[in-house]
């Protein structure tokens, strides 16, 4: 079992410069490691989820404002941009994405155990610093997660594969405000703060178990050689342009900025809005209402995977991203059960957006798939920007007013998807993989696990090419 070609398998180093059969993946054989890889999504959803729970609970515990408890959604989004266009990229770019997944484990369970000294000296300081360690493994998973679920298949349904897997990221924040709301409000601040620290102590023992077995199992990697090669097999995109002229990916990654810092700040004050709006509703009947609308939220994304089948996913996204403005309007000036209702809607439609930016955006990029995944999740960032001026406006007048903020986010990230729908130059690159037979039909007699695999090219063709995209991975 342990001999020299089992740990020669399990190597965490792959080269980028070739061209292997997970470049025409069909969806059977693409099962089993999205499947394993939906895992981290629901990790990180139940994270995020008892970020927003923790966020309303220090408010209480600690004494602390509405901007300083967004203190927390600062550090944890704060990290993504640190991971996925540094550490995480290089590790991705240089190893594979099953090291990214390992590393992303190991920081998520460091930062979960660091947090339950802190947690004990009731240090909201040294909390926020565990939470960065996390937000960098956390950041980690998605810089990998993403991109391998939307690459790794047929790529006419990569926008379905990663609203599927994202749906269990949203399971998580659902388990997350119901675990908060009998673990943390109910009981008082000594006996909450102890169940805090049990949380931790799970989720550190969980990830670390499942870091040793993404090492044991065989994942296929997903190589820039094998992203090049579907670019020029669908004809789209700029693949073969520098880096910095991937002009459509930078306005992506704008775009992800924009909507999460919404999608963020909305969630994160969920429960104050909740306790100031609605007549009689508590901090515990808050964040059962805020599970609601995560729930809400991940039967959207079930929902939006499930249309996309009928209607191009691009269509599917400005349907949805029109709605979150139009939604989330009312709620400003609405109370009680109609604001609350609005905010349920909201984050239905909310639902699809994060993942079908990350897909549309990385259409056509070719070799520069890894390092422009970086940059979308670089977007999350604006979690930790949005959420503290959201916090200010709250402070400064209510939780209801200070809606307006996401909701100019919200008409920000609206111009990505009106430009995939009615800019050719963005709509024909995400068509293109839209309609394309990767993976759908019989592989070619001939696809072997290198360049020379490609039919109609012989060997030393092959070796030229090669040559050609190692070279061209410097631009």
């Amino acid at each position: 079992m342990f001999s020299r070609a089992w740990w020669k398998k399990r190597s965490l180093r792959v080269r980028d410069d070739k061209i292997t059969k997970a470049a025409e993946l069909s969806l059977r054989e693409s099962l089993l490691p999205i499947c394993l890889v939906t895992i981290l999504f629901f990790l990180w959803g139940f994270s995020y989820g008892l970020l927003d729970t923790l966020n309303k609970h220090f408010q209480e515990t600690l004494g602390i404002t509405k901007s300083r408890s967004a203190g927390l959604q600062a550090a944890y989004f704060g990290a993504y941009p640190l991971a996925s266009l540094g550490h995480a990229a290089w590790i991705l770019r240089r190893y594979s994405y099953r090291a990214v997944f390992i590393w992303g484990l190991f920081l998520y369970g460091l930062g979960a155990l660091l947090a339950i000294p802190c947690i004990k000296a009731h240090s909201f300081a040294g909390f926020c610093v565990c939470i960065f360690i996390i937000g960098n493994g956390l950041g980690s998973l998605e810089t990998a997660a993403n991109p391998y679920i939307t690459v790794c298949g047929p790529p006419r349904y990569s926008e379905i594969r990663i609203n599927v897997a994202q749906a269990f990221n949203g399971i998580g924040t659902v388990v997350a405000p119901v675990l908060g709301s009998y673990v943390f409000f109910v009981f008082d601040e000594e006996v909450a703060l102890q169940n805090v620290q049990w949380v931790y102590t799970a989720i550190a023992i969980f990830v670390f178990i499942l870091a040793i077995v993404f090492y044991l199992i065989e994942l296929p990697e997903i190589t820039d050689a094998d992203m090049q090669h579907q670019a020029a097999e669908t004809h789209a995109g700029e693949a073969d342009r520098p880096f910095r002229k991937q002009y459509r990916l930078f306005h992506a990654s704008f775009a992800q900025f924009c909507y999460t810092g919404a999608q963020i700040a909305i969630a994160g004050y969920f429960i104050n809005y909740a306790t100031e709006t609605r007549r009689n509703t508590d901090s515990p009947l808050g964040a059962r209402f805020l599970a609601g609308a995560q729930g809400s939220f991940a039967i959207g994304r079930f929902v939006g995977a499930a249309i996309m089948h009928f209607m191009r996913p691009r269509k599917v996204f400005l349907i949805f991203m029109t709605a979150c403005i139009i939604f989330i309007a009312p709620s400003i000036t609405q109370r009680e059960n109609t604001g609350l209702s609005m905010l349920y809607v909201t984050l239905f439609f909310e639902s699809i957006c994060f993942p079908t930016i990350m897909a549309l955006g990385m259409r056509g990029l070719g070799r520069h798939t890894k390092r422009g995944s970086g940059f979308i999740v670089a977007g999350v960032f604006g979690g930790a920007v949005v959420p503290p001026l959201m916090g200010a406006v709250a402070d400064m007048h209510d939780t209801a007013l200070s809606m307006v903020v996401p909701l100019a986010f919200f008409v920000v990230a609206w111009t990505y998807a009106l430009a995939v729908n009615f800019w050719p130059w963005y709509r024909d690159t995400c068509d293109a993989f839209t309609t394309a037979d990767i993976g759908v039909r019989e592989r070619e007699e001939g696809v072997v696990g290198d360049v020379s695999g490609k039919a109609g090219i012989d060997e030393e063709e092959a070796v030229g090419m090669e040559r050609q995209m190692v070279g061209e991975k410097g631009l």
